[in-house]
């Protein structure tokens, strides 16, 4: 048994703007080779534009389709004999914010547009309304828990 102390899980400091942590998340979600100036642009440029497209706190927004795309159950691979069954499990609040906030930014990437800021602020926006990949990625891993809740007994 390892004598090694349990690493503590450390939250990230609300950002300095909009005094939230789920925007600090977002931005670090976002952060390619260093580039947290560049980062920060790309998010503040989305809330912005989340503010004249919908006329609302873009905060309250974000928070709403971060809300919408978070997941209750996932499945995961679980080797048991010969064969590998997906076991649905339950996701803590933690991991399933970190699924919604990549889920967004991949399907933000994905999607055609000038610029990034514009990809991610329509994603949030069609997010927060229950539409968009987003949403469909979040009720395609609810539909794989639900077909195979016959191996929930399967659980760590």
């Amino acid at each position: 048994m390892s004598r090694r102390n349990i690493a503590k899980k450390r939250f990230p400091e609300a950002d300095s703007t909009y005094n939230s942590y789920l925007v600090n998340l977002l931005i670090k979600r976002i952060l390619k080779c260093g580039k947290k100036n560049t980062a920060q642009n790309i998010v503040y440029g989305a809330l912005t534009i989340i503010k004249k497209k919908t006329n609302e706190d873009p905060l309250i927004i974000f928070e709403k389709a971060i809300r919408n795309a978070s997941p209750m159950v996932e499945v995961k691979s679980r080797r048991i004999g010969g064969s590998t069954y997906q076991v649905p499990i339950e996701v803590n609040g933690f991991r399933a914010t970190n699924l919604a906030l990549s889920w967004l930014i991949g399907y933000s990437r994905k999607r055609v547009g000038r610029s990034m800021s514009i990809k991610l602020a329509s994603e949030i926006i069609d997010s927060s309304n229950d539409t968009g990949s987003t949403i469909k990625k979040k009720e395609e891993t609810h539909k794989m828990a639900e077909a195979n809740k016959a191996f929930a007994h399967f659980r760590y």
